[in-house]
């Protein structure tokens, strides 16, 4: 089957979004511990104030500044100690002039006290009396209650993906749960008589299964989950079986090899008889990436697509195409490029765009470099010695060393 016109990505992404923009996103509620790297749904809104009391930042004494005015090391100040303050407890009872409490870091500040001295600038001169070396002003070595978070507070936005640190402060805002964008589900296809396991013995004209385990986990860094991952020969039935079932359960059904026009390739075959809206794009004006085909089908809600055999096309074009769509429609941040200054020139043919692998490094004036890492699209050596990699437009006769450009992170 020959290859249709070809679509700018630009073009493939604005069919693909049309087809999808009576879908909408759905939303699940996900304990902490698994929500890491989900997209918010909704705001959020401190329940409590953080920290929820007034605590000490050091161990020492709990005082009243007036108390530790002009104190030095040639003119202490003794106070005397009515008791030790416990962490997780309330104190037993406040402090008057005069007076202090020991204190840990952490530790409830006690009625009457409104600074901490170190306890490296205080001196024991026996179980009830310290002598204090150094003046502390008031609310020093303290933390006030609200400090960090006040009540009522927007903590996140709606959109926000969820790092470590935005977990930890749900947490500390008392959220056991957060709503979340669902995650789309995506099934993994792999065809080829060639192919075999990475545990398989390799044989002559044997290639091993790279894109169901690279595909996998670029889906699984975008935060989709992965329904299944098959390896298939090429035989039509079986492919369409296989897709028509992965359809029921499934966003995402991506097939990586048998997307060009050889005799055998019959992804877009496939893709046709399934897909209620038929192709959308059969063929990509970039390199490389060209034989990517794109259907979707509204009674399943499924996208389905056609990707490259080559492993660092298929994964390019995956995150060109998927991780693009779900950012715009999950109303996700978006993942800004890194400005980088180009390290020599890069050719390219106008009439289609180009993905050029680049490694990013700091230059001698300090600059972030971008280093084109050259090689064929069929070597997957290339993408891991690659940071990311820069879009040369398909109008564009490459680029001059020196420029400067936007290096899209994989």
């Amino acid at each position: 089957m020959k290859l249709l016109q070809v679509d700018t990505v630009a073009r493939a992404r604005e069919k693909l979004k049309k087809a999808v923009q009576g879908q909408g996103v759905k939303r699940r509620r996900v304990p902490l511990e698994e929500a890491l790297g989900g997209i918010l749904a909704e705001d959020v809104y401190a329940k409590e104030p953080v920290p929820g009391f007034d605590r000490s930042t050091v161990d020492g004494y709990a005082v009243r500044s007036a108390d530790t005015a002009g104190a030095s090391d040639s003119v202490p100040v003794f106070l005397r100690i009515t008791g030790e303050i416990e962490m997780g407890r309330v104190p037993e009872h406040g402090i008057c002039p005069g007076e202090c409490m020991y204190i840990p870091t952490g530790g409830m500040i006690p009625e009457g006290a409104d600074a901490v001295v170190m306890i490296e600038y205080c001196e024991l001169f026996s179980e009830t009396e310290t002598a204090v070396c150094h003046s502390v002003p008031a609310g020093g070595n303290i933390v006030h209650a609200g400090d960090d978070v006040q009540e009522g507070e927007k903590v996140l936005t709606k959109g926000t993906r969820l790092r470590p640190q935005e977990i930890g402060l749900l947490a500390a805002v008392g959220e056991e749960s957060v709503t979340i964008v669902k995650p789309w589900s995506v099934t993994i296809i792999a065809t080829g008589d060639e192919l075999i396991t990475p545990g398989d013995r390799m044989e002559p004209g044997k290639v091993r299964n790279i894109n169901n385990y690279g595909l996998e986990a670029i889906a699984r860094q975008m935060g989709f989950d992965v329904s299944g991952c098959f390896l298939l020969k090429d035989e039509r039935g079986l492919l369409e079986e296989t897709v028509r079932s992965a359809m029921r359960q499934s966003d995402i059904v991506a097939v990586s090899g048998g997307s060009s026009k050889g005799k055998k390739d019959e992804t877009a075959s496939v893709i046709g008889t399934l897909a209620s809206e038929g192709i959308l794009t059969q063929g990509l004006a970039l390199k490389p990436g060209k034989p990517t085909i794109l259907g979707y089908d509204v009674p399943t809600g499924t996208i389905l697509l056609g990707l490259p055999g080559h492993p660092s096309a298929a994964m390019i074009v995956f995150q060109l195409l998927i991780g693009w769509l779900w950012e715009d429609i999950s109303g996700g941040k978006k993942s800004w490029p890194v400005p980088a200054e180009l390290t020599v020139n890069v050719p390219a043919a106008p009439g289609r765009a180009v993905c050029q692998t680049v490694q990013l490094l700091r230059g001698e004036d300090g600059r972030t470099k971008a280093v084109p890492v050259f090689g064929r699209s069929g070597l997957i050596s290339i993408l891991t010695k690659a940071d990311g990699y820069i879009v040369i437009p398909e109008n564009q006769e490459g680029l001059k060393k020196g420029e400067m450009v936007e290096v899209f992170l994989i």
